[in-house]
């Protein structure tokens, strides 16, 4: 696999979904004006954009049409970009920088920066319902029932439920575990299959690998994260760096310590890449995807 081949995909991926998420959104020139401009200002211009880039690869499996993985990895986008508006605010993390430039509620306001969030959400749901995004209508449905798990009480808003309750505490790794598989690893593993459940329909044990795939760089993820928060700086980061050990947050780093982290997140990728072991080139950004995952330096 081509390194700089990856990169290439990557980067148009990025332009592609940045262009579709810029028609998906509202036009700050309807009203209500404020709250649009906040929702694009939240969306557009910042990422890494790796979950959309996860329900392209998964799509790429199944033999996906392009137009209709751009909708799917719109609404996972605002989804996570709603997430990032309300963990910021200061009723949660406080943070004031976020991808580079200050918090929405920092450059707008708290109330409006709720509004964007949940503005976000609906919309997301909204065009999932919206768009043919499979032949089959119980396909579909089964996509949205499987991202509104990813978004809720047993997925992601409960992982930082449990992020926020475990402030100053001590957590053992299956608890902190647990914790991420809802607060990160929900979206990712939705990102994936509903990638793939945008084409060809599939079988279950292939559906099971995917789901094990999306499962194991969910954790790589947030288990590079807390290297990073620890090894990097705000600018590389594009937010706060060292926010997590400031508020006493139990993370991989200071739970398992950096090296074994570290280590950790290599058992992860090695892991992920097994998951797919039985796919054939099809699957190679979604093996690419992990390396970067895990090997990024921001």
């Amino acid at each position: 696999m081509n390194p700089t081949d990856f990169q290439a995909w990557s980067r148009e991926t990025a332009t592609r979904m940045e262009a579709a998420l810029g028609d998906l959104l509202p036009s700050k020139s309807i009203a209500p004006s404020r709250l649009h401009d906040a929702m694009r200002y939240s969306v557009l211009d910042g990422g890494k954009r790796v979950r959309p880039m996860l329900v392209f690869a998964g799509g790429l499996v199944s033999d996906a049409d392009p137009a209709r993985l751009a909708v799917a990895a719109g609404a996972v986008e605002m989804i996570h970009a709603y997430s990032l508006v309300h963990d910021d605010m200061p009723c949660m993390d406080d943070d004031v920088l976020r991808r580079g430039k200050p918090t929405t509620h920092v450059e707008f306001d708290e109330a409006t920066a709720l509004l964007a969030g949940d503005a976000l959400q609906s919309l997301a749901f909204q065009l999932l319902a919206d768009n043919k995004l499979s032949d089959d209508p119980a396909i579909q449905l089964k996509m949205i029932q499987l991202f509104a798990t990813a978004c809720g009480s047993r997925g992601m808003a409960g992982g930082q439920a449990i992020d926020l309750d475990a402030v100053g505490k001590s957590l053992t790794l299956p608890e902190l575990e647990y914790m991420h598989i809802l607060k990160t690893g929900a979206l990712i593993r939705a990102s994936v299959l509903m990638g793939a459940h945008c084409g060809r329909p599939m079988q279950a044990a292939e559906l099971e690998h995917l789901d094990r795939y999306g499962k194991c760089v969910g954790l790589a993820f947030q288990v590079v994260d807390d290297v990073l928060d620890e090894e990097s700086d705000s600018t590389t980061l594009g937010k706060t760096a060292g926010k997590d050990r400031e508020a006493n947050k139990p993370t991989y780093t200071s739970l398992m310590g950096l090296a074994p982290a570290k280590k950790f997140a290599l058992e992860l990728l090695a892991d992920a890449h097994e998951a797919l072991k039985g796919f054939d080139a099809r699957a190679d950004r979604l093996r690419q995807l992990a390396d970067f995952i895990v090997h990024r330096d921001r």
